[in-house]
């Protein structure tokens, strides 16, 4: 696949990505970018070493999260509202529609990245990757109840709302993909493993680093 989108308005200067490699959130953010063809720079957090909790950090974020953009002096926190704000000030409608049925339908998704897909697949991977809970037992119901759905819906559509991706594929992404190493397995979802592959294919794809864990191990 090479669906692809030309910015219509290109930043000053390369865009500043504060972000920590293992984070999905952050990577979804660096996949937006790189999708829409936009200069940026990525600038590592420690939150092994509680940079993220720093004055000068905390002056950018206060909830001391990654990831950040600064974007020639504004500074856009959560990753969903950076997608937002990317969509809005560097593409034409194409990653979120300006329609109201498509715009609530990519919200949707963005609502299920903040939801489901954070207490199911993403906090199973935290057990493993970074140890933070040593009974991840419940979010791998939640991720495979998660997937159950989402198999449905993309039995019947290339992308989750719709023929094209949106941001809310995007949103989704990261923490889908990386689900093995929380101990989810993808095999038995095939719509869900052809989604990600379209995703995959799209010019300006980047990965996101994988951690030898769980089923990836």
């Amino acid at each position: 696949m090479t669906t692809t989108t030309t910015p219509y308005a290109r930043p000053a200067h390369p865009i500043k990505l504060y972000r920590f490699h293992l984070s999905g959130h952050s990577h979804r953010v660096e996949l937006f970018l790189s999708l829409l063809g936009l200069p940026y720079e990525l600038i590592e957090v420690d939150l092994r070493a509680k940079a993220h909790k720093t004055e000068a950090f905390l002056k950018m974020n206060c909830f001391g999260q990654v990831p950040v953009i600064d974007d020639d002096g504004v500074i856009v926190t959560d990753s969903n509202a950076i997608l937002i704000y990317l969509a809005g000030k560097y593409d034409d409608g194409y990653w979120l529609p300006c329609d109201p049925v498509g715009a609530a339908t990519v919200q949707r998704w963005l609502s299920v990245a903040a939801g489901p897909v954070a207490y199911g697949p993403a906090a199973a991977r935290r057990s493993t990757v970074f140890g933070a809970a040593p009974d991840a037992g419940d979010a791998i119901a939640r991720a495979n109840a998660l997937f159950l759905v989402m198999e449905k819906v993309l039995a019947a559509s290339h992308f989750l709302a719709g023929a094209t991706p949106t941001i809310g594929d995007i949103a989704c992404y990261s923490y889908i993909a990386h689900a093995p190493e929380g101990n989810v397995s993808l095999d038995p979802y095939p719509a869900l493993r052809a989604w990600l592959s379209r995703i995959e294919a799209l010019v300006g794809f980047v990965p996101m680093e994988v951690t030898r864990v769980g089923l990836a191990a």
